[in-house]
């Protein structure tokens, strides 16, 4: 019939941790690219964040994240979720499939931020080390196993998971002097080494994984609690969450980026060879 249009269903992308920081930005970046987003975090509303090791309140929040992907002209579910609560990942994961279906993009972006990730280890109380692990690396593949079946069912997507080069390399010295802890290093390292073997095991069934090392990200948290600390002491080798949110979509979207399945990509030389860094701000 003449007159009628179809509209093309939007594509879904799943990003946890988006609060705030890089997250946020992100499902800033997937709106603004033509995703519609479900954003998971524990802080719902704005003004309800508080950094568990100091005190000091947080911005940030789902709310916001909501409002500036709406304006976007994404749809956006919300949902809250706490990384060390198997019952809350179990229920956004359900509930995206069920309301919106299967993702396009998963983003595992979220990390646990509480005692014990700052410690050196005979300083670390054994829980502490337990909810590291659990919140940097077996919430994430809790997801991938709820959410990958549906999206192989669905003809396949790409999962990417935010990983740290402080799970590639040594600290240059010891945590509280300039490190970072064991608890940290070793629990994002873990999932450095997920990226290849998730590639080999999902690759043939049209998933694609690949791992983002952001580098140094001046985000919310770090200005709140350290204002300009980090930015001095790198010489200025940062960048911002919004960088890291482009380089995102251009990894799901672009062609280009075949390349970099089954591999760990650094952010921000990437982003400088797309012209989205200067050559003397990249980390």
């Amino acid at each position: 019939m003449t007159g009628q249009t179809t509209q093309v269903p939007r594509p879904l992308a799943f990003v946890t941790g988006a609060s705030r920081g890089i997250g946020k930005q992100i499902a800033i970046a997937l709106a603004a690219a033509g995703y519609d987003v479900v954003i998971t975090a524990r802080t719902v509303n704005e003004g309800e964040a508080i950094d568990e090791r100091s005190g000091v309140p947080l911005p940030g929040s789902l709310e916001v994240t909501a409002e500036a992907c709406e304006a976007l002209g994404a749809a956006v579910m919300p949902l809250p979720m706490d990384l060390l609560d198997d019952v809350s990942v179990d229920t956004a994961c359900r509930l995206t499939v069920e309301q919106w279906g299967a993702p396009d993009v998963v983003v595992n972006n979220a990390i646990f931020q509480g005692p014990g990730t700052t410690s050196r280890l005979l300083d670390t109380p054994f829980d502490a080390l337990e909810k590291s692990f659990h919140g940097n690396v077996l919430a994430q593949l809790r997801i991938i196993q709820r959410l990958a079946p549906t999206m192989i069912d669905a003809g396949g997507g790409t999962i990417v998971n935010v990983v740290s080069a402080a799970g590639m390399f040594d600290p240059p010295r010891p945590v509280g002097e300039g490190g970072w802890s064991i608890a940290y290093g070793s629990s994002k390292g873990a999932m450095v080494r997920a990226t290849g073997t998730l590639a080999l095991e999902l690759g043939a069934s049209g998933m694609r994984i690949i791992g983002l090392e952001p580098g140094l990200v001046l985000t919310e948290r770090m200005q709140a609690l350290h204002g300009n600390e980090y930015l001095v002491a790198s010489g200025g080798a940062s960048t911002t969450p919004e960088v890291i949110g482009r380089v995102l979509v251009w990894l799901v979207t672009d062609p280009g980026a075949a390349r970099w399945v089954g591999k760990n990509v650094h952010a921000q030389p990437l982003a400088t060879k797309l012209g989205y860094l200067p050559a003397d701000e990249s980390g």
